[in-house]
């Protein structure tokens, strides 16, 4: 699940909105915690210069 994720806001990069719906749909999709973490961790390298306030709602949220 990890791997289409990253895939698909890989291609979706392009648009902020839809960047950031694919990435909340990913969170929910991705259940394990250690996944979570590798996951944001490549997010905040591969967008983290484009887009650091969607990141941060998304993954800080709580």
């Amino acid at each position: 699940m990890v791997e289409l994720s990253k895939n698909i806001l890989t291609k979706v990069s392009f648009d902020r909105q839809l960047f950031q719906k694919e990435l909340e749909k990913s969170v929910r999709w991705i259940n394990k915690s250690e996944d979570l973490q590798v996951f944001r961790e490549w997010c905040m390298l591969e967008f983290g210069h484009l887009y650091p306030s969607v990141l941060k709602k998304v993954f800080y949220k709580k």
